[in-house]
């Protein structure tokens, strides 16, 4: 057989041109992608919008259709505001890249052995599809069709929400509510940053200078520098407002300014998964024929803040026959989260910390704890997190799952039933 032969035989993606892609050319995309790298991908819906547009995420890994025990779970999200359209763009090239140098680029393959990757290149296909291109600071598409702020629109953890849910936010809610992502990231336009949680606040987690710290915020200053030192301009300090001045060029979301009902702030507290938010142009809406431009810029800062899910320990809770617990509250001493974060179904837990020494609690509601001392060395680097299991002697006789202190807060729209429903979908780690 030539190699001309071969080379057909090889998987490939068509030319994905440096443009802007409406949904019918997204879709058409991500089917292809799967179609020709069936291996290693997996395409789904996670819901619909206002208008009956697929909100389409593809999964990458060894493993696309399911989730594998100790291989943790990443997501981005792009376009969340509709006429903030190069988070979409560069979402799909980054599929692209991560697809076509699968078993050629070293980073690549590895990363692919060791994480899930999902990606979301569009969360508001609604507000997109009425966005104009080159409209730099308009509203026009920012919302979805019902007119709603989506990233004002979750329950929040400080001040009382009383927007109407959207469908676009209930389909990522209940996505981030299976409890298996560990680490996130939502792209965003208007700015030059990387802002971290929380968004909203209190008098006890604002500081003097006003940053609304998280217990994990050496963590989040660290992924949050992570991407803004990788690409090639954002830790540059550059303006692109007035008031907008950003050391390092990253951020405290409430420091920068305050936002009540964030994803950022929802995935933190209710979803056990770290995010952050990026803002990745000056204009929400460039020409086109700067996404190249832009795609240069933050290649391997894509890339370089993926690899941050090995950062810390991860491991099971079993009982002595081998067997998994669920709801085991797994935390380090100090860093108490709001929301316990608990072992899922498969009796997994990831905690992503900085290089260091910390000791864990794996608390067993109604029974026992276990406390271990770690050594933490940098995993991020090795593609995997510190391992450490505990092992129960007995199973506990309590059966009542783990909730959070603090009930989402809701508008009264919403049926008690579905709060109900809610509660228990957001305080059990319900497992992959």
């Amino acid at each position: 057989m030539g190699i001309f032969s071969l080379l057909l035989l090889l998987p490939w993606v068509s030319a994905l041109d440096f443009r802007y892609h409406r949904t019918k050319d997204l879709e058409a995309f991500l089917k292809e992608v799967q179609r020709n790298y069936a291996a290693i991908t997996h395409l789904y819906s996670i819901g619909k919008s206002v208008q009956g547009r697929n909100l389409w995420v593809l999964a990458l890994g060894r493993s696309p259709t399911q989730h594998k025990i100790g291989i943790p779970e990443f997501k981005y999200v792009g376009n969340m505001h509709g006429n903030e359209a190069l988070g979409r763009e560069l979402l799909l090239h980054l599929i692209k890249y991560l697809v076509e140098n699968d078993q050629h680029d070293p980073v690549i393959t590895k990363l692919i052995n060791h994480t899930r990757i999902h990606i979301m290149p569009s969360m508001n296909p609604d507000g997109f599809e009425v966005s104009v291109m080159l409209q730099c600071s308009s509203t026009v598409g920012r919302y979805n069709a019902n007119k709603k702020d989506l990233n004002r629109n979750f329950p929040d953890h400080f001040t009382t929400n009383n927007q109407i849910i959207q469908p676009e936010t209930k389909a990522v809610m209940n996505w981030i509510n299976t409890g298996m992502f560990v680490l996130s990231a939502n792209l965003h336009g208007g700015a030059l940053v990387a802002n971290y949680p929380f968004d909203n606040g209190n008098d006890a987690t604002i500081d003097a200078n006003g940053v609304s710290k998280t217990v994990d915020n050496d963590v989040f200053v660290h992924l949050a520098s992570t991407y803004a030192n990788n690409h090639r301009t954002m830790h540059k300090d550059i303006v692109c407002h007035d008031m907008d001045f950003f050391k390092d060029g990253i951020t405290n979301g409430h420091q920068w300014y305050k936002v009540k009902g964030s994803m950022q702030d929802y995935n933190y507290v209710w979803g056990q998964c770290f995010d952050i938010t990026l803002e990745l142009s000056c204009c929400n809406y460039p020409s086109e024929d700067k996404i190249q431009d832009f795609w240069n810029d933050n290649k391997i800062a894509l890339i370089e803040y993926i690899k941050q899910i090995h950062l810390g320990v991860k491991g099971r809770v079993l009982n002595q026959k081998n067997k998994p617990i669920a709801n085991v509250i797994v935390e380090v001493q100090g860093r108490r989260h709001i929301c316990p974060y608990v072992t899922n179904k498969n009796g997994e837990y990831y905690l992503l910390l900085l290089p260091g020494v910390y000791t864990l609690n794996a608390t067993l509601p109604g029974f026992m704890s276990l406390q271990q001392k770690v050594v933490l060395p940098n995993g991020a680097e090795k593609f995997s997190a510190y391992e450490h299991d505990f092992v129960f002697s007995l199973e506990s006789t309590s059966k009542e799952p783990v909730r959070c202190p603090l009930k989402p807060l809701y508008s009264n729209s919403v049926s008690a039933v579905t709060v109900t429903v809610f509660n228990f979908l957001s305080f059990v780690y319900i497992g992959i």
